[in-house]
Parts: structure tokens; sequence; C-alpha cells
């Protein structure tokens, strides 16, 4: 809302005015992206696309069929990666594994 309104402190507005403001906000600001769960801009998915199209043709026009083509840079930036998800039995064993990573942590 800074770089659109000139707000910097919205939290002293109303929330409708500033729900209001936030619904015409470009499609590349921080608040849409968020909310529509796209955490690029659209320069740089069009940005990635070309570069996966320009690698796709070198690698078509290469004769190197037998190689792997290469991997989509705009797969790789919006792959959403899975959160690793840990759950222990007890406190105790809890304890036991952060143990075992503050020693992981001293040694390197």
């Amino acid at each position: 809302m800074a770089e659109t309104y000139g707000i910097y402190d919205y939290k002293a507005m109303k929330p409708s005015l500033v729900a209001t403001l936030a619904v015409g906000l470009p499609a590349s600001s921080r608040i849409v992206r968020k909310e529509s769960g796209i955490d690029l801009t659209t320069d740089q998915i069009l940005l990635a696309l070309i570069e996966d199209s320009l690698n796709g043709l070198i690698w078509g026009m290469g004769g190197h069929k037998a190689s792997k083509k290469p991997k989509s840079i705009l797969k790789m930036l919006t792959e959403k990666k899975k959160d690793e998800l840990m759950s222990f039995s007890s406190p105790e064993a809890y304890e036991k594994w952060m143990e075992r990573k503050r020693e992981q942590w001293k040694h390197g």
C-alpha cells in the first residue's frame, strides 16, 4: 500500500477503507500475490517462460535427444515445497532429537 497509495501506517485507518484500497492494488503488489497464492511477479513468470522456451529450442536443435530435456525453471519456481512435519511421542523424545540436532550444529 505504501508504493501505490503512500500509506505506511495502515493500522491507523478504518479496516473498511484499507479493504477498499487493497482491492485497487495492482497484480504485482505483495498483498495481491500473497492472497492469490502466487509468489512471482508477471515479469518473473514471463522471464522463466522465455528461458524455458529457449532451453527447449536449443536442446531440440542440438540433436541431443538421448540427453535429458532441460528442467523447467518456471516449474522449479512455482513448485510448492512440502512442509516437513515432525511429531514426537513424548517430550523426552523431542528433547533427545533436539540434543542430536544441537550436536550436529556444533560440529557442523
